[in-house]
């Protein structure tokens, strides 16, 4: 069994500026998949280019505002909670243009905060997360659109969601039947490690998977501490039959001369 894997337009393929013709770049090295945060540009140009290039899409971030000013999604935060449900109506305007079965809902960052109001943030922050992740699960299975939730453990203790036992616990306390995890293998090694037991004793709860390399993300080939032939081979052995989002940075100038990996691996 080959497995399947879509291109991240916003790792992958950023020696090319123009966010649609990444689309045209992804096809020619022969992705039949991409994933992304595509709000920089209108959707029914993207939806053009998807569409002459016969691509599928089969994942966008929910909008998420500007990293530049510390924004990184608004699912859990104090105070944005009518925000937050005016951008997920946008997401899910990009995500039914495109065709696109799942949205990742993106935390948030911590607002600034002194260390011994943290506990109550956090406490409160999860309360807020929580309603926003059932609200949205709801609104999504209305669009025949699955959501999933992400930790990310690249901006240390200042994102809401961090850890892979974190992520787990919040889909138990959510306990919604359209809110499922993505696992990117990447920060599963970096905050908790234990891949294997990780993928098969979550598997259906699992809601897509990504991978990179640790510490430095690049393609899976590239050295590192995950030993991906054994992963590959743990998800043919499993029956993994989704996409599995490739969101690395090339070690090389240009994104077809990383693609070593995707040659031996890909379906």
């Amino acid at each position: 069994m080959a497995l399947k894997f879509a291109a991240n337009l916003n790792f992958m393929f950023t020696e090319i500026s123009s966010y649609c013709e990444r689309y045209v770049a992804a096809k020619a090295a022969g992705f039949t998949a991409v994933e992304g945060v595509p709000y920089s540009e209108p959707v029914e140009k993207i939806v053009a280019v998807k569409e002459r290039e016969d691509i599928e899409q089969i994942l966008i971030n929910s909008f998420s505002g500007d990293i530049s000013k510390g924004e990184l999604g608004f699912a859990a935060l104090p105070g944005r909670q009518k925000y937050f449900k005016e951008t997920l109506d946008l997401s899910i305007k990009y995500a039914k243009g495109l065709k696109c079965p799942r949205i990742h809902i993106t935390a948030g960052i911590l607002p600034e905060h002194k260390p011994a109001d943290r506990e109550k943030l956090l406490q409160d922050m999860e309360t807020i997360y929580i309603e926003n992740l059932r609200y949205s699960g709801t609104k999504l299975q209305e669009e025949g659109i699955l959501a999933v939730i992400e930790p990310i453990s690249a901006l240390g203790d200042k994102y809401f969601l961090r850890t892979q036992s974190q992520g787990i616990d919040m889909i138990k306390k959510i306990n919604h039947p359209n809110v499922k995890l993505q696992v990117d293998l990447f920060h599963a090694q970096r905050t908790d490690g234990n891949l294997t037991n990780l993928i098969k004793e979550n598997l259906p709860i699992i809601g897509h998977m990504q991978v990179s390399q640790v510490p430095n993300r690049g393609e899976p080939d590239s050295p590192g501490e995950i030993n991906y032939p054994y992963i590959f081979k743990l998800l043919e052995d499993i029956g993994y039959d989704e996409y599995i989002g490739s969101e690395y940075k090339p070690t090389t100038e240009k994104t077809v001369d990383s693609l070593g990996w995707f040659k031996k691996y890909a379906k």
